[in-house]
């Protein structure tokens, strides 16, 4: 008898240096995989290796041997001791094997609540098991499920849909004041990672053109290239701020390089044309007092890391209602797994009644050889009426008792009482 089961170490159990090196290259996982189904160790394995967990799912007769030899030969291959990873490492089996992956492959268990990149990541994993062929029945189910599960928690649940990083909060404000960002002009000021991040979500939610603003000119240039923009001299700061609707400033400057007098000068060319400033500077690029003046609106880092916060604070709600979601899903998948345990039983159970069935209806059809055949058509009728009846009880209790986890003593008793052949 095989069991289902997931076993292995993430962000939650094992440090950044021990995870770091277990993740593993394709080739290597691939012969991994085959060695560990070729030797029958397991009958069906996957292993999601990310930098953020090392993961075996896996069908076989002991999991936990299964579980020591693929680590040990994972620590092998990376020189590491295998006494320093067994303690971080659990296990799960069955329902609670289920679960996991579900949660995984829904972000509830990722770093970051809700990230998209972790069922992209799951899937190329399940492909690449395919392409060893070490997927079987058992997990090619589990894996499709999954897949259908995650799909249903980002589609049931505003999960993903609350902007956690910085830079994409100013996107979403952006958004909200300019109902849109498709063909607004944006100007990076300096080179900052965050302000670069910052443009580049704008620029794939549509906004364009682009200019780049450096005190450094190559690094201006640079940067354009990389964004498919234009660089602009930083003495002419002021008349490419003329031209955009979002200034996004990332400076090392300790002082502010934009001030409100800066600001006045370029709303008097523009009346009634909004200007947005996202300065994620700090110390601040932008004088706050830029903020008072008509049609501009300016955040700084506080600002949006409250943005941040707040949509923290929403994703942990929704994540509670995805947590739902789940427990509900793997229900589902249980007992269908549970109810596949007996169906061939109720197959043998059903064939046996009907060849009785049969066998009956022709001994008496052939005494009635005159019977009309509406005499005959009622015989079959009621006798398949019959069977169908005697079926009900047994069937029903079959479902039940498979699906409460006593389904075995259950399908011995039929096969017993009916006298049924084992299928293989």
């Amino acid at each position: 008898m095989t069991t289902l089961f997931v076993a292995g170490l993430s962000h939650r159990t094992a440090p950044v240096e021990v995870r770091e090196p277990l993740a593993m290259e394709e080739d290597k996982l691939r012969e991994l995989l085959r060695e560990l189904c070729a030797t029958g160790t397991l009958t069906e394995a996957v292993i999601v290796s990310t930098c953020n967990r090392v993961e075996l799912y896996g069908v076989a007769a002991v999991p936990g041997e299964a579980r020591g030899v693929t680590f040990r030969r994972l620590c092998r291959y990376r020189g590491l001791d295998p006494a320093t990873v067994e303690p971080l490492l659990y296990t799960h089996v069955d329902d609670d094997a289920v679960r996991h992956l579900f949660r995984v492959a829904a972000s509830l268990d990722s770093m970051l609540v809700g990230e998209p990149q972790i069922v992209g990541q799951v899937k190329d994993a399940f492909a690449l098991a395919q392409s060893s062929e070490t997927v079987g029945p058992a997990l090619h189910r589990l894996f499709t499920q999954a897949f259908a599960v995650a799909k249903k928690v980002r589609a049931e649940t505003e999960i993903a849909r609350h902007a956690v990083s910085v830079s994409f909060a100013a996107v979403e404000l952006a958004k909200k004041i300019f109902e849109g960002l498709q063909g607004r002009a944006v100007m990076l000021v300096g080179a900052g990672q965050m302000g670069e991040l910052a443009a580049r979500h704008l620029v794939e939610q549509g906004a364009f053109p682009i200019y780049v603003v450096n005190r450094t000119w190559s690094r201006a240039q640079d940067l354009a290239r990389a964004l498919s923009g234009t660089a602009v001299p930083f003495d002419e700061l002021q008349t490419a701020m003329s031209a955009v609707d979002i200034v996004v400033t990332s400076t090392g400057s300790p002082v502010p390089i934009i001030d409100v007098a800066l600001v006045q000068r370029v709303m008097h060319g523009r009346p009634g044309r909004p200007l947005f400033f996202v300065d994620i500077a700090v110390p601040r690029d932008v004088e706050a007092a830029v903020n008072t003046l008509e049609d501009v609106y300016c955040y700084d880092v506080d600002d949006l890391r409250q943005v941040v916060d707040a949509n923290m604070r929403e994703r942990r709600r929704e994540a509670q209602r995805a947590e739902t979601l789940v427990d509900r899903e793997v229900g589902k998948f249980a007992a269908r797994l549970r109810d596949g345990d007996v169906v061939p039983t109720i197959v043998s159970l059903r064939e046996r009644l009907e060849a009785i069935r049969i066998a009956e209806v022709e001994k008496t059809m052939a005494r009635l050889a005159d019977a009309s055949p509406e005499t005959r058509a009622a015989i079959e009728a009621l006798s398949t009426g019959i069977v169908n009846k005697i079926l009900h009880a047994p069937i029903t209790k079959l479902r039940e008792s498979s699906r409460a986890g006593a389904g075995r003593s259950w399908t011995d008793l039929v096969h017993e009482l009916f006298g049924l052949a084992r299928k293989s």
